[in-house]
């Protein structure tokens, strides 16, 4: 009797480990496999909060809830998009989605490449002003790098929008930007760091990839790094700067070196960009590391087609919280238009999203549904 009383309980307390780590895996998705997954959570209070939230931004397609009123299309106008480098696939999804909306409202589109370096973007910049079009897109650059020239084209009353070119949505006075054009970073950076603590349940070793030389990258690491600090489980175990415009030769030298350096320790990783993950596949294949993870790496930011390839067919990478580049691109021809027919800027700003291969269907983009139709209206095209 003794023997099966101890038998009993046994049962039980395996049932109940059971139903905890069962529970745990409810509401989001889990990377995590069963020999990685503990059973106490890191950090309760926060971990429940994480849960919450990335339960929220997982929700699969989001309904159009921009603008449905604004100015009927200012004919013959032109757009040059001053692209930061065309390398970074955020700045090229944005392109292709501007291209779209500048042919159907008939306007003249052209992209100049800074190609990644402060004396390139300035060139590119000058050349644009020079061109004197009616609407210059500053494409994931900082303005403060290129002070003379956003300052000769506020002289010259050339519209300014930026992508990423500045911390906040909306309009900006310094520098003087009509408005700019990106989800709200706080909220990408706290749900890259919630779903990290949620998907380790609390438990996590930590490297973060960021660009220091772009304020608005350097800022958003800084952000994730905080929302992280939370969890009293999960231990950043690196910070590693490595410029955009270098990842594809930088990045996995540096994922080589961190792998022989963390090991085991290192479970989850973050970047500031898809595109590092890309560059890192070859260093993690080669240390025999297996797609799926561990390390399980998030992107926050930009959702480019390759990412959601990778998410998809779980080829070192998880998750990403994307950008919806193309309604971006659609958003630029729109407030340009506004600002060009007196109009104030929309304020719109897209909703924070988690892409994973459970809730894409297979999609290699992200974008809130219907805003293609909702601009077409506004514009009576």
């Amino acid at each position: 009797m003794h023997s099966n009383r101890k038998t009993a309980l046994r049962v039980v307390a395996l049932g109940a480990v059971v139903a905890l780590a069962i529970g745990c895996e409810r509401g989001s998705s889990t990377r995590a496999g069963p020999s990685e997954r503990p059973t106490t959570s890191g950090c309760p209070a926060a971990m429940a909060r994480a849960r919450t939230s990335v339960h929220q931004a997982e929700e699969p397609r989001t309904a159009w809830n921009g603008p449905t009123t604004g100015p009927k299309v200012v004919r013959g106008r032109s757009v040059i998009y001053v692209a930061q480098t065309m390398t970074n696939p955020g700045v090229a999804g944005t392109v292709q989605g501007a291209r779209e909306a500048a042919n159907t409202v008939g306007w003249k589109f052209d992209v100049i490449d800074g190609g990644g370096t402060p004396t390139g973007i300035q060139a590119a910049l000058s050349q644009a002003i020079a061109l004197k079009p009616s609407g210059i897109v500053l494409g994931g650059f900082d303005p403060k790098a290129t002070s003379q020239q956003v300052a000769k084209a506020n002289a010259e009353n050339i519209p300014l929008i930026g992508w990423h070119a500045v911390d906040l949505p909306g309009p900006s006075k310094n520098p003087k930007l009509f408005t700019n054009i990106t989800t709200n970073v706080g909220d990408v950076a706290r749900i890259t760091a919630d779903w990290i603590i949620a998907q380790s349940y609390g438990h996590a070793g930590v490297v973060i990839f960021t660009d220091a030389s772009i304020p608005f990258a350097k800022n958003k690491s800084d952000l994730i790094s905080k929302q992280l600090a939370t969890c009293s489980g999960v231990r950043l175990l690196a910070d590693e700067n490595i410029p955009i415009p270098d990842a594809s030769v930088l990045t996995p030298q540096k994922v080589s070196s961190l792998l022989y350096r963390l090991g085991s320790r290192w479970t989850y990783s973050a970047a500031i960009n898809d595109l590092y993950f890309a560059d890192a596949a070859p260093a993690f294949r080669a240390a025999g590391r297996k797609g799926a993870g561990p390390p399980h790496n998030i992107g926050a930011g930009d959702g480019d087609p390759s990412a959601f390839q990778r998410i998809n067919s779980r080829e070192y990478q998880a998750a990403t919280v994307p950008e919806p580049l193309s309604q971006q691109g659609w958003q630029m021809i729109d407030e340009f238009n506004r600002a060009f027919a007196g109009a104030p800027a929309s304020g719109y700003v897209a909703p924070v999203h988690v892409a994973t291969d459970e809730n894409t269907g297979g999609r290699t983009a992200w974008d809130p549904v219907g805003y293609r139709e909702a601009y077409r209206k506004i514009w009576g095209v």
